[in-house]
């Protein structure tokens, strides 16, 4: 028998990647993907190797998807930057599950190094960047390593078409 917060991390994994995947645009009437060999595809790798390579990749991103009562936040984002930089992606990003509430409003998580380096990408001033996507700064203490933005999973999606937007496939070589 599985374990049930492994069944429950599993189905947030999956729901993150097919709310991900409607919402590009990917997926075709019956619910499947258009083009499986698709690069922007959102995808559930398989665990290749000893280095972990976080648990959604959906170019230029990977997602740690978290389902837990208690956030550390922090210790998320450490653990999405390693996992990106493991699986060869610019940016790392931690997806938390809002218990009670559907996928598209589970909150997505930002060092404030990746925001900025994804702000500078597309051009945008701080203020712009923080109300187009809904972003909502959080500060603890003097070290700025404490420090993360958080936004919901749809303006991620939004997020993730503008940046592809800007560089297609070779986003990927172009930010590291």
């Amino acid at each position: 028998m599985t374990n049930a917060n492994k069944r429950k991390g599993t189905a947030w994994e999956s729901a993150v990647r097919d709310y991900l995947n409607r919402e590009l645009g990917l997926l075709d009437e019956d619910g499947r993907l258009r083009d499986p060999f698709f690069w922007g595809n959102a995808r559930r790798p398989a665990q290749e190797g000893s280095k972990d390579v976080a648990d959604v990749h959906v170019v230029p991103f990977v997602l740690e998807c978290k389902y837990v009562k208690r956030s550390t936040i922090p210790g998320f984002l450490r653990q999405a930057e390693t996992e990106a930089d493991n699986a060869g992606f610019p940016f790392g990003v931690a997806v938390v599950k809002t218990r009670g509430v559907a996928a598209r409003r589970g909150k997505v998580y930002f060092t404030v190094r990746t925001w900025t380096r994804i702000r500078h990408l597309l051009g945008m001033d701080t203020d712009s960047m923080r109300k187009l996507y809904g972003f909502t700064p959080f500060t603890r203490g003097i070290d700025s390593g404490r420090w993360y933005l958080r936004c919901d999973l749809d303006a991620f999606a939004a997020l993730v078409e503008d940046v592809r937007a800007v560089y297609g496939p070779g986003v990927i070589r172009a930010v590291r």
